[in-house]
C-alpha cells in the first residue's frame, strides 16, 4: 500500500485531505509520472472515504494538472515538468498571511491579463468568459461557495490573453488562488458576501466585452485589491 493512502479521519475537509494524501504520493515519487492511479474502489478501501470524496479529490488534482484521464482507460499521474515545482501544495495556503500574499501576486499578473484579454479576446473566448460568469451566478443560487466556478472565470480571462504563459501561471497556483478554498471564511451571509465578488466580476467582464483595455485592468485591480481587504477584515487578529 502506498504510504499516504491510509484511512482519512472523518473531519472537515475530507476532499481536501484526500487530495493532499494522493498528491503527497505523487510528489514523493511513490506514484511516478505515467503511473496508473489506483481504482476508485482501491482508493475508497485504502482511505476509508466515499466514492464521491474520491471523485471530487481526483477531479481537483486533475484541474491542477497532477492527474490526466485517458478515456476508457483510467486516470494516470501526469508527466510532470520542471515548472511543476512552483505548484502550491494544499496546506501551503492555509494561513491568512499566505492567502493575502497570493492575492498580491495575482494582482500583479491578472491586472495585465485582463487588459490583454480586452484587447485580444476572440468572440469564442468572450463567450466562454460570459458563460463562466453565469456559472458563478448559478453556484451562488445553489448556495455553493463557487470556488471552482470562480477559478474557471479567472482562467477563462487568462486564456483570452492569447499568451499561454498566463494560464500556465494560474495552473501553477491551482485552485488555491481562491482563498476561501483553503482558509475558513466566517462571513455571516455567504450569499451576500459572494454577490459582492460577483458584482466586481461583472465589471471586469463588461470591460472585456467592450474591449476597453484600461477599464478591464482597473476593474481587475479593484476586484483583487478589494478582495485582499475583505479577507484581511475576516482574518482573526490584526493582519495589517
Amino acid at each position: 500500500m502506498l504510504s499516504s493512502l491510509t484511512p482519512v479521519a472523518q473531519t472537515r475537509g475530507l476532499v481536501l485531505e484526500t487530495g493532499r494524501r494522493i498528491a503527497a504520493d505523487i510528489t514523493a515519487g511513490r506514484l511516478p509520472p505515467g503511473a496508473r492511479l489506483p481504482t476508485e474502489q482501491e482508493l475508497m478501501t485504502a482511505m476509508g472515504v466515499s466514492r464521491t470524496v474520491i471523485r471530487e479529490a481526483v477531479a481537483a488534482l486533475r484541474a491542477e494538472g497532477l492527474i490526466a484521464t485517458r478515456q476508457g482507460v483510467g486516470s494516470f499521474v501526469a508527466e510532470l515538468s520542471s515548472h511543476a515545482l512552483f505548484r502550491l501544495e494544499p496546506g501551503q495556503t492555509e494561513s491568512w498571511a499566505d492567502a493575502l500574499h497570493i492575492m498580491e501576486l495575482r494582482t500583479a499578473v491578472e491586472t495585465e491579463a485582463a487588459g490583454l484579454a480586452a484587447e485580444r479576446a476572440t468572440t469564442v473566448q468572450r463567450r466562454a468568459i460570459r458563460q463562466a460568469l453565469r456559472a458563478i451566478d448559478s453556484a451562488i443560487e445553489r448556495g455553493d461557495a463557487a470556488v471552482a466556478e470562480d477559478f474557471a472565470l479567472h482562467a477563462a480571462i487568462t486564456d483570452a490573453t492569447g499568451n499561454p504563459q498566463f494560464r500556465r501561471f494560474m495552473d501553477f497556483l491551482g485552485r488555491f488562488i481562491i482563498p476561501r478554498a483553503s482558509v475558513r471564511i466566517r462571513a455571516l451571509n455567504l450569499r451576500a458576501y459572494l454577490m459582492t465578488f460577483q458584482q466586481e466580476h461583472r465589471a471586469i467582464v463588461t470591460a472585456i466585452d467592450a474591449r476597453s483595455v484600461e477599464r478591464a485592468r482597473e476593474a481587475m485591480r479593484t476586484h483583487l485589491s478589494n478582495s485582499r481587504e475583505r479577507y484581511r477584515a475576516l482574518a482573526p487578529g490584526d493582519r495589517r
